[in-house]
């Protein structure tokens, strides 16, 4: 199959992916195949509404083996479906697995999230507490200073800083206040745990959890902020029911729901995808209350 690699990369005929699902998966009927998304990284297309086939906008068949690896990895120790490969062409920077239930939580009408934070604390609590040891070749370090949050944050609220008058005040304030302490502790997660990747069959039910190409060793209080900066301090309260206890953590997710809301809101306001504003305006009333404590 050739593909050209680079911004003018061509991706494969949707006949060239029968041909490729075909070869790896003998007798398996290939009738309908769609693409469903495309992202800076990666395009992925569905394969008779049941498999999932992505392929790398910039083949690195060095990186898309660690990856393959690493799903597999986390889909032995999480409590809830991961995107587990069934087949993988690492020299196209193609890995393929079957689609999961479920639509976007980010899709769904915002209600009682109580269900599905619980589920989401037992998924960190899950990954955290396995031995960094585990990872060793599958995941790297990424551990950001809390100044340079700060700094990302600060440039992201710049350019929408006149969309937000409201809480401007008390955002203005979080950014020119020092960050808190950090720790040392690194521990292995999903690190991108926004609602547009849990994937949800009603209002209590967490059918999976998708797009780990973030995954990585980091402070366990970042996919903590984003439960609290998406689903609310109640979920945040439910998540961490079950989770050890670690020093300043619920302050650090505070922290880093703070910054990334602005990031979010940013985002959606840039692109006009309504979802992304929408949940961002809805989060600063409780991440920047207008009265009551900071």
């Amino acid at each position: 199959m050739g593909l050209r690699g680079g911004p003018g990369r061509l991706m494969p005929g949707l006949a060239e992916i029968r041909r490729l699902v075909g070869a790896y998966l003998p007798g398996r009927g290939t009738g309908s195949v769609a693409e469903i998304g495309a992202g800076l990284d990666n395009v992925a297309y569905e394969v008779d509404g049941e498999l999932i086939v992505r392929f790398a906008r910039t083949p690195d068949p060095a990186r898309t083996e660690r990856e393959a690896r690493l799903l597999s990895a986390v889909a032995a120790r999480s409590p809830v479906p991961v995107p587990a490969p069934v087949f993988v062409a690492a020299e196209l920077g193609c890995i393929a697995y079957r689609k999961l239930p479920g639509t976007p939580l980010i899709d769904q009408p915002r209600g009682d999230a109580t269900a599905v934070a619980a589920t989401l604390g037992e998924l960190l609590t899950a990954l955290h507490t396995v031995p960094i040891g585990h990872w060793a070749g599958l995941a790297d370090a990424d551990d950001q200073p809390m100044t340079e949050w700060l700094r990302d944050a600060a440039e992201e609220y710049a350019a929408v800083a006149d969309r937000v008058p409201v809480h401007r005040e008390r955002i203005e304030a979080f950014l020119g206040s020092p960050p808190p302490d950090r720790g040392s502790d690194l521990v292995f997660s999903h690190n991108d745990l926004g609602i547009e990747h849990v994937l949800v069959t009603d209002e209590a039910t967490v059918s999976g959890v998708i797009d780990w190409s973030d995954a990585a060793l980091v402070d366990p209080a970042y996919d903590f902020g984003l439960i609290l900066r998406d689903l609310g301090p109640a979920a945040l309260d439910t998540a961490l029911g079950g989770y050890p206890a670690h020093g300043n953590l619920r302050e650090r997710a505070r922290f880093y729901a703070r910054c990334t809301v602005l990031e979010d809101l940013a985002y959606g306001l840039e692109t006009g995808l309504e979802r992304y504003r929408a949940k961002s305006i809805d989060a600063l009333d409780w991440l920047y209350p207008l009265r009551s404590h900071p």
